[in-house]
């Protein structure tokens, strides 16, 4: 094992031969470390936390007790594959947090951005990739090959379906089931995920200009009530639009996917 002299391990945690504790990391009692993991500079580990599997920890990242980080997926297929969990900088992963590895057949990554919160009980399915920013309340969760883009927020004992893409700055309102694609700043709710509207709050938050937020709104209503089926209507959007967010939805829409879009209504 090799642990930087600038870290501090408390006696009763158990680091396995192998793993490469970072400088100026902490590692609190009774926390168990793997021999594939890396932390990076400043990785806090609370009390008995679980970091374990081909698992990377960015800088600063701090993990609360009783996460459980890297363990093997929750998928019957998987065989035993040398697999990996790769997570940012600067995240929050709260008490209870599962993150698990990726599988051969979704390409063997789960890979989570920077600045992540993670709120107690959390769960990051194997092969999802999640963005930078996100905020996930309690006890919600990704299923497996979820694609999740820059700041979204996802509310407490919500469910993302497997192979869904929830897009750029949208919300998802608390206790919904997201089964299919959410478009970029759109706002999903209700218990069976109904595309409501856009996330208006967090775009004027984020500082978005009025003329691009009142394009939005206009194509919002396009979507929702042009003629067409959905796709046709969005390839109709981007020949007239010149607002660049409302041209991220209209490649966000056209892009491959597994999964049906959520459509306003």
């Amino acid at each position: 094992m090799a642990i930087h002299a600038t870290a501090t391990v408390h006696p009763s945690a158990f680091v396995e031969e192998g793993a490469v504790i970072g400088p100026e990391c902490q590692i609190g009692p009774f926390c168990t470390v793997g021999p594939e993991v890396r932390l990076g500079r400043g990785v806090v580990l609370k009390s008995h936390a679980v970091v374990t599997g081909d698992t990377e920890i960015g800088d600063e990242t701090v993990i609360f007790p009783f996460a459980s980080i890297g363990e093997i997926p929750q998928d019957l297929k998987f065989a035993g594959e040398h697999t990996k969990l790769i997570v940012g900088k600067r995240n929050r992963i709260r008490e209870g947090v599962t993150m698990n590895t990726g599988t051969e057949g979704g390409g063997g990554i789960t890979r989570v951005g920077d600045d992540c919160l993670f709120m107690t009980g959390a769960h990051v399915g194997h092969d999802a990739q999640v963005g930078n920013r996100l905020i996930m309340a309690n006890q919600s969760a990704l299923a497996g090959h979820c694609v999740i883009e820059d700041d979204v927020i996802i509310g407490g004992l919500s469910g993302i379906h497997q192979w869904v893409r929830v897009g750029q700055g949208a919300i998802i309102g608390a206790v919904t089931m997201v089964t299919n694609d959410v478009i970029p700043y759109g706002l999903v709710q209700g218990p069976r995920g109904n595309l409501d509207g856009l996330n208006l709050v967090g775009l004027k938050r984020r500082g978005v200009d009025r003329a691009d937020i009142t394009a939005l709104r206009a194509a919002f209503q396009m979507l929702a009530q042009g003629e067409g089926a959905f796709a046709e209507r969005a390839r109709r959007l981007g020949e007239e639009t010149e607002s660049a967010y409302v041209q991220q939805i209209v490649d966000f829409i056209l892009g491959e996917s597994d999964r049906h879009f959520l459509t306003p209504g």
